[in-house]
């Protein structure tokens, strides 16, 4: 990529970003315009019951005040006579119901069929969601980081090289943030791993986040009928659902959720449980969803290299989302939710992938597997697979459909030929089976949101599903900026692409697709449609 500017671009203040000596909107890359769909394609695309759905309250209001006209006129201001008409159209609905007439009968039915219709398709909204921007005392470069790792004065010199050279590949930048109660050993005080330390961290982040969420979405505490927090490595007693509550001041009768132990991927989890719950509400309602990490308590005093990762990626931060299922919510919202996708693995490989233990000498901490990339893979191939059909145009459908129908055929006969003793003949016909169709998921996205796990998580999807250097722009940039905020780091990607990316920009009608993964093992993927 080509080398950028260094000095600071001018941002929205609630999107302060650092710049580095990597531009991620500069340089020599294909630009969106160039990327050519065909409008048969793109007319393949259109979800017809969001754009019906759209419109309903304003069909709906439309139609009942038609026929409210419609009886006005027929009953009482042709001759004149309210009074006479009003009796008249009494005696009607006993005796004979005449007052349905055709244009009425007509306006009824419209109004029934354009009900159905969005009870049918029950979308889900996304009103505002706010990400935390940390303040510059938590902000650290990577040689501030190295110090607070001498300062624990538990490492030894190979365990401070290794992270060393892990921080300089990190992809992240030189003022990402700390906790305050680690980044305090800086100033000479002792470090506060306590479990008050940690719940101030979190208090910080999750006040401020909820705070700035309602607020953008015009949504008061008591408002919100569903609470769902995730944090996968800190789960105090009473739990983080109850100290918002206590904070904000919201319903006692509020259902909530804390999620833990889901890791990176837990936000479309989140996001998933809060639209089942919403979808169940007849009425409609509001829900509140938090994602955020604790970093205080999980810092790793030992000096094992599976280990020692944990203490050069993950990074302070957090996001709010405000949800709504009320179709009068569809004007004034953002996004709306078109798909959710959970994949988890299932065998022994995929559990211990991301798996929190303790070191040979008692220290806790989180390791990761050398199978994890495998097992990854895996995962985000049944992930998209299960998510394809939804989001693909039947041209990009059609070549996956055939692949699979001709590699089982082959498949089939040369286990016949084989029974046969046709050995050359059967592994002719295995060499010319078709090879695996990998869809252009271009073709029916706009926008990627690729969890920010690291460079090389980064690298590796651009790489399998074949995405252009905007594509993975927003992902390159959270990291830079914020580094590995676990499971928020896909919002802070959605608010670059909002307010700062220009080689990609975002429009009404486009689609984006958030991937994420986390311990378990769990790939997830959502889909949001621009309104």
């Amino acid at each position: 990529m080509a080398p950028r500017s260094e000095s600071q671009t001018s941002l929205p203040s609630n999107m302060s970003r650092i710049m580095s000596e990597s531009d991620f909107s500069a340089g020599e890359q294909i630009d969106h315009r160039d990327y050519k769909v065909r409008k048969s394609s793109l007319i393949g695309l259109i979800n017809w019951s969001h754009v019906l759905t759209t419109f309903v309250p304003h069909a709906f209001i439309l139609s009942t005040l038609l026929s409210i006209t419609h009886l006005i006129y027929n009953y009482a201001l042709r001759d004149n006579l309210v009074r006479d008409e009003i009796v008249k159209v009494l005696n009607d609905a006993i005796e004979e119901p005449v007052i349905f007439t055709v244009g009425l009968k007509v306006n009824l039915i419209i109004c029934a069929v354009i009900y159905y219709i969005a009870r049918m398709d029950n979308p889900v909204y996304l009103l505002n969601f706010s990400t935390f921007e940390p303040p510059s005392s938590w902000k650290v470069s990577h040689d501030e980081i190295i110090e607070m790792m001498k300062l624990q004065k538990c490492f030894t010199d190979e365990s401070l090289s290794f992270m060393k050279r892990i921080l300089a590949r990190s992809g992240t930048g030189q003022a990402t943030a700390w906790p305050p109660g680690i980044v305090q050993c800086l100033k000479g005080e002792e470090t506060d791993n306590s479990i008050e330390g940690s719940r101030k961290e979190a208090e910080i982040v999750i006040t401020d986040i909820v705070d700035k969420a309602l607020k953008k979405a015009k949504v008061k505490p008591k408002e919100v009928d569903i609470l769902v927090i995730n944090c996968s490595l800190f789960s105090p007693t009473p739990s983080l659902c109850a100290m918002v509550v206590s904070k904000f001041g919201m319903r006692s009768d509020i259902q909530s959720y804390n999620l833990g132990g889901m890791g990176c991927s837990a936000s479309l989890i989140s996001i998933d449980l809060a639209k089942n719950m919403l979808q169940r509400r007849s009425t409609g309602g509001i829900a509140l969803v938090v994602s955020t990490e604790t970093i205080t308590p999980n810092l790793y005093h030992g000096n094992e290299r599976g280990f020692l990762l944990q203490n050069t990626l993950f990074r302070c931060g957090g996001a709010a989302m405000v949800l709504s299922n009320k179709l009068t919510d569809g004007r004034r919202a953002m996004y709306k939710l078109l798909n959710t996708v959970r994949v988890c693995a299932n065998d022994a490989n995929g559990y211990n992938a991301v798996y929190e233990t303790q070191d040979k000498e008692g220290h806790r901490g989180v390791t990761l597997s050398k199978e994890i990339v495998k097992v990854a893979g895996r995962c985000m191939e049944k992930n998209l697979t299960t998510l394809g059909p939804y989001v693909l145009p039947l041209s990009e459908q059609i070549p996956v459909g055939v692949a699979l129908v001709g590699r089982f055929l082959c498949k089939n006969l040369s286990k016949i030929l084989l029974s046969l003793s046709l050995d050359s003949a059967a592994k002719k016909v295995l060499m010319s089976a078709p090879k695996h169709y990998v869809p252009d998921f271009k073709r029916g996205v706009d926008h990627f949101c690729i969890h920010a796990g690291g460079r090389a998580v980064i690298d590796g999807i651009e790489k399998n599903l074949k995405l252009e250097l905007y594509h993975t722009e927003p992902s390159r940039a959270a990291l830079f900026n914020y580094g590995n905020t676990s499971s928020s780091s896909i919002w802070y990607e959605l608010q670059y692409i909002q307010d700062q990316q220009k080689t990609n920009p975002l429009k009404k009608g486009h689609r984006i697709m958030q991937v994420a993964f986390g311990s378990g093992f769990k790939c997830t993927s959502g889909v949001w449609l621009k309104l």
